[in-house]
């Protein structure tokens, strides 16, 4: 069953079974417009929960890109090498990275959907 989860800088990650797929939500690319740049790791590179694993930049600004997870990448989102304005566009099928999770119980301590949503519009001016 898939599953989508949210840290509060921004980052999504969608569950498949012991895999994740992260990306920006649609709040972040808003927020950031025109993208010009994603900064990934590489295949087999260890992330870890709450740490920076790349970055992301616009026209606007640049942030930092978080893990909401421990584990091992598996995949990087090649499309966005060439193209990376792609994750603007549609950042929920426009993921960043793919990976394998160390330890599920990490998942516990992110947010649903309906409290990133209530974390969204708390942050709107």
């Amino acid at each position: 069953m898939e599953k989508i989860l949210y840290l509060p800088t921004h980052e999504y990650i969608r569950i498949e079974g012991t895999k994740g797929r992260i990306g920006i939500s649609e709040y972040a690319a808003k927020q950031l417009g025109n993208i010009v740049y994603v900064d990934m790791p590489e295949v087999d590179d260890e992330v870890s929960a709450g740490e920076e694993f790349g970055a992301i930049e616009s026209v606007k600004a640049a942030s930092d890109l978080f893990s909401p997870v421990t584990g091992t990448v598996t995949a990087v989102n090649e499309e966005l090498e060439n193209d990376p304005g792609l994750v603007g566009k549609d950042p929920m099928a426009q993921w960043i990275i793919e990976v394998e999770l160390d330890n599920l119980d990490e998942l516990d301590g992110l947010l649903t959907p309906e409290a990133y949503a209530e974390l969204c519009a708390n942050e709107k001016h």
